[in-house]
């Protein structure tokens, strides 16, 4: 699987050529056998982390609180499940963070939080700003005063600012405004206004307003009491508008910063009461303002967006294509068409912006479509565009750092994989799985892929196929049920070695005899593996049980979409 950035690379023990025989044979099929698949996991292992009995009967590692809460921070509940879907985030679903607040580790759990989301290692910011919430809205004092001291590290834009106020009020039983709380609202904004002054001004400018709160509604709850111009006139401007900033007296030595964030404000003000487009693109240009100071009459103008396409993000724009391309703007030989194009193809730059090659798919097979999933927007694909968005495909492989795991991916090739992802619904699941498949031949050194045919059958793929080509081959495999126990078997049986395995399916997490947790417990002890992984996703499933909760190394995965590839990145190189 793909690792974007941070982590250092595992080194593993190479495959003998033993090791890779018979699967490069094409003609070769593996059915389990009757023969003994080795011993059962009836003795405890001796290595040194806690293990318990489980319902078989077999040893595994026990999951403790902290990695519960861990698993929370990553996928927004404790268990082994992550959804591709916008679920609300519920209590109930954060039971350890309680027990280990009690248990006087709380600072610790707020160091987690701050760890996971300084690093970007989620799959979504809102679990952790929900568990800083829990933490600030504790009765230990040394937890809350962590986690308040944190606040600013965790929630670094406005939007996650209004949405740990959101989460800390139904914490609360009272008003939910104490002292402490007052406090750490405030230092959010005076920090950013002593330290970096402009970026507040662009923030209270850009996001005004997210989950019913706005910086008004924070400022005057927070009774906060400027100690710098900067904030003083920020704060005016913000619950008495611009003139009255204007008449705020300042120290002369504060007079040149003040006079440029009083001009970016100033600039920000006539956006959006603007009525003549030529001013509107001059503002854009002069103060750099983005998408969010234009009024909304003037998001369908083509010099608007001109003037927003010189500044614009790699991934924001990739968002917009089809949004410019409906107004005309990416015309076949413009030099618009021709400024996309390149950043397209500008490797650097696709790296910088950690740009996933799942992400360019989806955006590429949007924009085929010539329409959007939701909305009346529709549009006529560019071709260039089009061969632009292929080629930053390809060329955000090379963003992907490899994990120097050994991988075994098993996909299912029946033809329901041709209905799309859950989650991620302008992609089928047969061109997800092959993209994902595709990432990690390209980055990880050790890899095979099968297919669930009659029986487990390995698949031709090469590092050098194209997506097109992939695709092709799983198509033309003859299919068969998807028995989610048969890599472990199959692996056991040929004593092959491998630290994680990916079931790719639609919505079939089917198996046989062996429960896949079951054989995955028993591959662990037979090959000495102790912490082996199994990932099962079923790309447009609704919900399925493989994964035990209580099992650290097992993960299942409903639907697809960006955040399942954070979940499975952190879910690999995990220990146990």
């Amino acid at each position: 699987m793909d690792i974007t950035g941070k982590h250092q690379r595992l080194k593993m023990g190479t495959l003998s050529s033993k090791d890779i025989e018979p699967e490069d044979d094409d003609t070769y099929q593996y059915k389990p056998s009757a023969r003994k698949r080795g011993p059962e996991q009836s003795q405890k292992v001796q290595i040194h982390r806690k293990q318990v009995k489980n319902a078989f009967g077999g040893w595994i590692f026990q999951v403790d609180d902290m990695q519960r809460a861990h698993r929370f921070l990553i996928m927004g509940c404790e268990g082994s499940t992550y959804t591709a879907s916008k679920s609300m985030l519920k209590r109930e679903n954060a039971k350890s963070f309680d027990r280990l607040i009690y248990e006087g580790k709380g600072k610790e759990l707020v160091t987690l939080i701050e760890q996971i989301s300084l690093e970007g290692r989620a799959a979504k910011q809102e679990p952790a700003i929900f568990g800083l919430a829990i933490c600030a809205r504790s009765n230990d004092r040394e937890t809350k005063k962590a986690a308040y001291d944190s606040l600013n590290k965790v929630c670094r834009i406005p939007t996650h600012l209004f949405m740990f106020v959101k989460y800390a009020e139904g914490e609360s039983n009272g008003t939910g405004w104490g002292r402490a709380h007052r406090r750490a609202i405030s230092k959010w904004y005076e920090e950013l206004a002593e330290h970096k002054p402009m970026v507040l001004a662009r923030h209270i400018t850009k996001y005004k307003k997210r989950e019913d709160w706005s910086h008004r509604d924070l400022l005057r709850l927070s009774h906060v009491k400027p100690k710098h111009d900067c904030m003083k006139v920020i704060t005016r401007f913000v619950i008495k508008g611009l003139e009255e900033a204007k008449k705020l007296p300042v120290e002369p030595r504060n007079e040149a910063n003040l006079h440029k964030i009083l001009t970016y404000l100033e600039a920000t003000e006539k956006a959006r009461k603007c009525t003549d487009e030529k001013l509107l693109i001059q503002l854009i240009d002069e103060q750099r303002l983005v998408r969010e100071h234009v009024p909304t009459k003037f998001l369908n103008s083509k010099d608007v967006w001109k003037a927003l396409l010189k500044r614009i993000p790699v991934i924001a724009m990739i968002r917009n294509l089809g949004k410019m391309t409906s107004m005309g703007l990416i015309n076949a030989g413009s030099e618009y068409e021709k400024a996309i194009v390149e950043r397209l193809n500008d490797e650097t730059l696709l790296k910088k912006a950690r740009v996933h090659p799942f992400n360019v798919l989806v955006a590429l097979n949007q924009y085929r479509k010539g329409h959007g999933d939701k909305g009346h927007l529709k549009w006529i694909p560019n071709e260039n565009v089009m061969t632009g968005l292929d080629s930053a495909f390809y060329l955000s492989f090379k963003a992907v750092e490899p994990t120097g795991k050994r991988y075994m991916l098993a996909v299912d090739v029946s033809g329901s994989m041709s209905v799309p992802c859950m989650g991620t619904e302008s992609i089928t699941c047969r061109d997800a799985a092959s993209a994902m498949m595709m990432v990690t031949l390209r980055t990880e050194e050790h890899c095979k892929v099968f297919a669930f045919s009659h029986d487990l059958r390995p698949v031709s793929i090469s590092k050098e196929d194209r997506l097109d080509k992939i695709i092709d081959k799983l198509s033309n495999t003859p299919f068969g049920g998807t028995d989610c126990a048969l890599p472990m078997l199959y692996a056991m049986e040929n004593k092959k070695k491998f630290d994680v395995f990916i079931v790719y399916t639609d919505n079939e997490t089917w198996y046989g005899k062996v429960h896949p947790f079951k054989a995955i417990q028993d591959y662990r002890t037979k090959m000495e593996i102790y912490d082996a992984k199994l990932i099962v996703v079923g790309m447009s499933s609704n919900g399925f049980t493989i994964a035990d909760p209580d099992d650290p190394n097992m993960l299942d995965i409903i639907g697809f979409d960006s955040g399942a590839i954070e979940v499975m990145n952190e879910f690999i190189l995990e220990q146990a």
